[in-house]
């Protein structure tokens, strides 16, 4: 992933995500993250009882977006997002919780579980680089089929 976009997501906390329920019907939610910039990861937590967890169960693929945490508006930065959420025995969820606590150590009073978005592709636009410039990212290893 490249460095401008890994800078970005790091030092932001939240993120709007939406998924598609069985109905085609899109369902948006906010949740705060930890980044894994080596993996292009993003861990967040949830309970499986939440609307978005249950589509989510039976539709993988999300699309999100990212936004600063404060908005200068004369210099609009956000990044847009398509990836999948991985089942809980992937390998690559082995250290996931470990991630996000270590990031949000104050979650561990919340129930819920943590579920991890394999990022596989981002648009990220940087104002402060010019108008309008955009900086795009796509995922060349083995992208998990969410269908």
């Amino acid at each position: 992933m490249k460095e401008s976009i890994i800078q970005f997501i790091k030092k932001q906390t939240c993120a709007s995500i939406c998924c598609v329920d069985e109905k085609r019907n899109p369902y948006c939610f906010s949740c705060f993250y930890a980044f894994n910039s080596d993996e292009g990861l993003l861990y967040f937590k949830s309970s499986s009882g939440t609307r978005h967890s249950e589509i989510i169960a039976e539709n993988p693929g999300i699309a999100g977006t990212i936004l600063p945490d404060r908005l200068n508006k004369l210099m609009i930065k956000g990044i847009q997002f398509e990836g999948i959420v991985l089942p809980g025995l992937d390998p690559m969820s082995k250290n996931a919780s470990t991630f996000f606590y270590k990031q949000h150590p104050m979650a561990l009073a919340m129930p819920g579980e943590i579920w991890i978005i394999q990022i596989n592709s981002v648009k990220f636009t940087d104002n402060s680089l010019g108008f309008g410039k955009k900086i795009s990212w796509v995922r060349k290893e083995e992208i998990i089929d969410a269908s």
